[in-house]
């Protein structure tokens, strides 16, 4: 399984030459500003949307018009949301597993808030929690640590974990350490730190206090890869 981190916490899996797009952040990314990021994508065939605020939603359009092909799949009310302008979607809500060509997919709970620019309810926040025969991976969307992340690792021992480290509107260093514990899985790739001023860290700070507990804090730079 191949993860491309882009920034903030957008990141593309491919999994069976299936690519799945997470949260797309590009257009209104201080990171992009004034790059044609689209062309840094040859093939989008799924995009993964765990909640409606901005910075995880704002390019849904811009991907699925040159993907056209491209599945998004959410919770209900995302899926309505984007179905109205003519994307396809796939509306899930916290249930079963559900398979797809890439693996199962199963949308799991996250303690956040989940709304559009517009107003428009955004329905629950989640997570994606996906098995594959390539390993496990949980990605836990914006959320702050919850004791329901013990449940997670009862599904299946997971490989990676990707979790939002910036604190203010999401869990911060010390809750993350403590949501890794709970989910029995010792390496993480950080997300959703350092976009913006409210949510910056010390990235070496960050790696040493996982290290001090015996787990593997993963911080990329844009674009770059890691497989799993």
């Amino acid at each position: 399984m191949k993860v491309t981190f882009f920034s903030h916490s957008t990141c593309m899996l491919e999994i069976h030459e299936k690519c799945l797009l997470i949260d797309p952040f590009f257009s209104e990314n201080p990171i992009f500003k004034n790059t044609n990021f689209l062309k840094k994508f040859q093939k989008i065939d799924y995009i993964l949307l765990t909640h409606a605020h901005y910075d995880h939603v704002c390019d849904v359009e811009l991907f699925s018009h040159k993907f056209n092909n491209a599945l998004v799949i959410s919770n209900y009310e995302i899926s309505i949301f984007f179905g109205k302008k003519g994307i396809k979607t796939y509306g899930i809500n916290y249930g079963s597993f559900i398979s797809f060509p890439f693996g199962k997919l199963k949308y799991v709970w996250a303690t956040h808030s989940s709304v559009f620019n517009d107003g428009t309810y955004g329905g629950n926040p989640g997570g994606f929690l996906l098995h594959t025969d390539e390993g496990n991976l949980y990605i836990s969307g914006d959320t702050s640590v919850m004791y329901e992340m013990n449940l997670i690792p009862h599904f299946g021992k997971l490989k990676l974990s990707i979790l939002p480290i910036g604190g203010r509107y999401t869990m911060d260093i010390e809750e993350a350490i403590l949501a890794s514990d709970f989910l029995k899985c010792d390496k993480i790739l950080g997300v959703h730190y350092n976009t913006f001023q409210d949510i910056q860290i010390d990235k070496k700070q960050a790696k040493k206090r996982f290290f001090e507990k015996g787990k593997e804090l993963i911080l990329l730079e844009k674009e770059k890869i890691i497989y799993v």
